[in-house]
């Protein structure tokens, strides 16, 4: 492809952390640089944060962490990718879809029909880097017939006292929502720190703890931790102080921990993050913008307005009118054009393992209609405006040659 659809940012910043974890630390697997870029996504945040080696394992880890088994449900929305879903089905959990809004995000009326006494979270998606509507979602969740419903099995579950919410932010690091940064919205929040992301550690998640009292959100971020090593509570790093080396296994735990050598790549990204690399890709979204605004066809993907306002991870483009055949080969014409595009996402209800699990796209008819049409363009740090003009060029020919 001419323009690929991503491209992850590698620069002379990476390059350099990259080999300064191999030459200097004397660390592979986690040490000092997960320590680092766990310290400079909480100074996003605001919050207590744990890398892990995927958004799955972290999401995983946290509904473990709260005694999530079979017999219980959460509710996520039918928009979004699998791992929303798998990360609660692998511990034999079921999952409830609902339906989606307009603008890609969980329904919070769906949810609230949704919820029985076996619910026990409620996973909202950020779709693109656009936030949920998320005071919306919890006066479902905080209304008295809701609360009278829960019921806690777990001790945890029994302190919380209510449905956990944690937030699928894998898309939207550094979104914020009624002027708070992402990782405050919810009880735990999950970035991606996948190679396609806005910042990438090439195969990485991050928790950010904002729990309510009485839980102490740093006591839990070192329950954590271990948890995240096989319940181990030091890690290697931990250990290696003369000394030191005695340790303990406290709960059951999975192996998830992220390695130093990953946690190169994205410590040299985050550090730039919100001065150079977020204001680069919203401006290159807003081109986006400005560019189809001309074309009655386009439905454009929302971005910011009094309340909310997106990381600019995905620019979902739609077609107005088109159908999923002709969606295909509007892709076809961009494709033959030498740009590459994508679609996010071929609904989970829609897909073998969730049909044969009798989960059916009719019940979700604004996700397919929503997914019918759309079109993800090309968005990275890398991308020249140029080249953004050769894509809006390419798409605009594309659905005009095939009205």
């Amino acid at each position: 492809m001419a323009i690929p659809f991503s491209l992850p940012l590698i620069d002379d910043d990476v390059i350099a952390e990259v080999n300064d974890a191999l030459t200097n630390t004397g660390w592979l697997t986690t040490g000092p640089k997960v320590r680092q870029l766990e310290a400079e996504i909480s100074a996003i945040t605001g919050t207590p944060v744990l890398c892990v080696n995927s958004w799955t394992s972290g999401a995983m880890l946290m509904l473990r962490w709260l005694g999530v088994g079979p017999g219980d449900e959460v509710i996520i929305p039918a928009y979004t990718y699998s791992a929303t879903a798998l990360c609660a089905m692998n511990l034999g959990a079921t999952v409830v879809m609902v339906d989606v809004l307009d603008d890609f995000t969980i329904d919070p009326a769906k949810v609230a029909a949704a919820i029985t006494p076996r619910t026990k979270a409620v996973i909202p998606v950020d779709m693109g880097g656009w936030p949920a509507d998320y005071d919306s979602l919890h006066a479902v969740l905080e209304a008295p017939d809701v609360t009278a419903l829960y019921e806690g099995a777990t001790p945890r579950q029994q302190k919380l006292g209510r449905i956990l919410v944690i937030t699928d932010a894998a898309h939207s690091i550094g979104s914020t929502y009624k002027g708070r940064p992402n990782g405050q919205f919810t009880d735990a929040t999950v970035f991606s720190l996948h190679s396609v992301k806005n910042v990438t550690t090439g195969e990485g998640g991050a928790i950010a703890l904002n729990l309510p009292a009485p839980f102490d959100n740093e006591e839990e971020y070192t329950f954590l931790k271990a948890l995240a090593l096989n319940g181990q509570n030091k890690s290697a790093f931990e250990k290696n102080v003369p000394g030191a080396w005695r340790y303990d296994i406290i709960d059951q735990g999975l192996k998830i921990n992220m390695p130093d050598l990953n946690a190169a790549v994205g410590l040299a990204q985050i550090r730039k993050y919100e001065s150079q690399l977020l204001p680069d890709r919203k401006r290159k979204f807003e081109l986006y913008l400005d560019g189809f605004a001309q074309y009655d066809w386009a439905i454009l993907p929302p971005y910011r307005d009094a309340e909310r306002e997106s990381s600019a991870h995905l620019f979902l483009l739609r077609v107005r009118d088109a159908d999923e055949a002709r969606r295909d080969r509007i892709i076809t014409a961009i494709s033959e054009a030498g740009v590459g595009v994508n679609v996010h996402y071929i609904p989970m209800a829609m897909l073998t393992l969730f049909r044969e699990r009798g989960y059916d796209i009719a019940d979700y008819p604004k996700t397919y209609e929503l997914y019918a049409n759309e079109i993800t363009l090309p968005l990275y740090n890398t991308l020249t405006e140029d080249q953004v003009a050769e894509v809006i060029h390419a798409v605009a020919t594309a659905v005009e040659a095939t009205a």
